[in-house]
């Protein structure tokens, strides 16, 4: 099979490789689609992710979807959750699998993603793709599921205001889910027009550049942009005694914000970690049509051109890349 490695910053090499073996408890999955996500562009431009470093040449892509080719559920399509959790701490033990410190997570670390033509996963965290939904809705799944754990930690009571900073697709999903539970009013936050111009497509009341002037009235804010600007603005746009959520992951494993803005507001904080188990949630939510995933996929590359698409997502010229690796 081929895969597609990262070896060095900015460096992903194809190679052929043995298709791996099934075990027990597991299935081979012939992979058709790979979402490209803002994580997976810290290892391609930073070489690691957080304290997580590149120690070796790692398949990247933890948004997948595939056909199961060889396991008790052969033929079956699915979307694969990244996250395998040891099931035995106390987090998991408790109900919080994406608290695992245990976890081993597709293309992180030393567990190889998708970018590949076939992965072996455990058969337990393939979920059946409904015949509504694509390939591409398969690998859409896993960024809806953590919009929506986002959207858990907002608390955002019916009726209440939101913003979203940052409108990459996952918020996007978040602009569609505050919709969806009843927010009266979106804004919507970020400097690229044709990003604005999907936030407003998508539900948003209001889709400004970051540099605009806000009132601080909105109940929650939800920050998916990964830098200290948009953390101030998310502290900047709530209401006194509000909420925010952090879920964009900055490049420097620090983030930075005024305390006396947040202490003063008596805000509370959230931190997003993935997701909860959210993969059934996601499914009805996309299967019943109440979410739109297809809007989000503007560029589609083979697997032959994973560097290509690497650097288009890099470049943020347009929302979701998708890699084909069948």
């Amino acid at each position: 099979m081929r895969a597609a490695r990262l070896h060095a910053a900015g460096e992903m090499r194809l190679a052929d490789e043995p298709v791996p073996a099934p075990e027990p408890g597991t299935s081979l999955v012939r992979v058709m689609a790979v979402g490209i996500c803002g994580s997976d562009l810290h290892w391609w431009t930073e070489s690691g992710i957080g304290d997580a470093r590149l120690r070796r040449p790692l398949v990247l892509g933890h948004e997948n979807a595939g056909v199961v080719t060889a396991g008790p559920r052969t033929g079956e399509r699915v979307a694969i959750d990244p996250a395998i959790a040891c099931e035995n701490c106390r987090q998991c033990r408790d109900g919080y699998r994406n608290l695992c410190p245990h976890v081993r997570f597709a293309g992180h670390g030393e567990v190889d993603g998708g970018m590949r033509e076939f992965i072996r996963w455990p058969t337990a965290l393939l979920h059946p793709l409904p015949d509504r939904l694509t390939n591409h809705d398969g690998a859409l799944l896993e960024p809806l599921g953590v919009a929506a754990h986002a959207l858990d930690l907002g608390h955002l009571r019916l009726g209440g205001s939101a913003a979203v900073i940052g409108c990459g697709p996952i918020g996007l999903l978040m602009i569609q889910l505050l919709r969806l539970a009843g927010a009266s009013q979106v804004m919507a936050f970020d400097p690229l027009p044709h990003r604005r111009q999907a936030a407003t497509r998508l539900g948003a009341g209001l889709a400004l550049e970051p540099a605009a002037a806000v009132a601080d009235d909105v109940d929650v804010a939800f920050e998916v942009a990964g830098n200290d600007e948009a953390v101030r603005l998310a502290m900047a746009a709530v209401r006194p005694g509000g909420r925010v959520v952090l879920a964009g992951i900055p490049g420097t494993d620090q983030i930075s914000f005024l305390a006396s803005v947040a202490r003063r507001k008596g805000l509370t904080i959230a931190m997003v970690r993935r997701m909860n188990d959210a993969y059934p949630r996601a499914i009805r939510l996309a299967q019943s049509g109440q979410i739109d995933l297809a809007a989000l996929v503007t560029h589609r590359f083979p697997l032959t051109e994973a560097a290509q698409a690497m650097q288009t997502a890099a470049r943020r010229d347009g929302l979701k890349v998708i890699i084909e690796p069948s």
